[in-house]
């Protein structure tokens, strides 16, 4: 399998996303149909940092989930055919935030296919900032044309 990466240009090529929802930065490793990894660079002026919350700004958590999601996705959208397909996150569970992401922080992602069998897609994610664990999560996605 071939092991590829993409910065921001390429991400578009292979998601819908767009900014400013688009949640990943670069994709460092993409192994086509088990796993992605990759960053997120939040700057001080993402906005969400300006309503959640102005006084202590970080990163909403629904947001981390999205980030995981979105580079997840780049490992199924990777796969022969797959190329800017839509993929719908339909449930998460065993979410766990363990600590704020604050402005001018690096959020590297890591993500695996658990399974994927008739467009049903079972994944894992970590998030860490300065290598220690700040969020994680188990999802399932839907690549509704499959």
């Amino acid at each position: 399998m071939k092991i590829f990466s993409l910065d921001k240009k390429g991400i578009y090529e292979y998601q819908q996303n767009r900014e400013p929802y688009l949640l990943i930065d670069y994709a460092s490793e993409i192994i086509p149909g088990v796993s992605a990894k990759g960053y997120k660079d939040l700057k001080n002026d993402e906005w969400f940092f300006k309503v959640h919350w102005p006084s202590d700004p970080n990163m909403p958590g629904m947001l981390q989930i999205e980030a995981l999601v979105q580079m997840c996705a780049l490992s199924i959208l990777s796969l022969p055919g797959n190329k800017g397909k839509v993929v719908y996150l339909t449930s998460a569970n065993n979410i766990k935030f363990i600590k704020k992401i604050i402005p001018n922080s690096r959020l590297y992602i890591e993500t695996k296919i658990k399974s994927f069998k008739r467009g049903l897609v079972i994944c894992e994610g970590v998030g860490l900032v300065e290598k220690n664990l700040v969020c994680k999560a188990e999802f399932n996605l839907i690549l509704p044309d499959e």
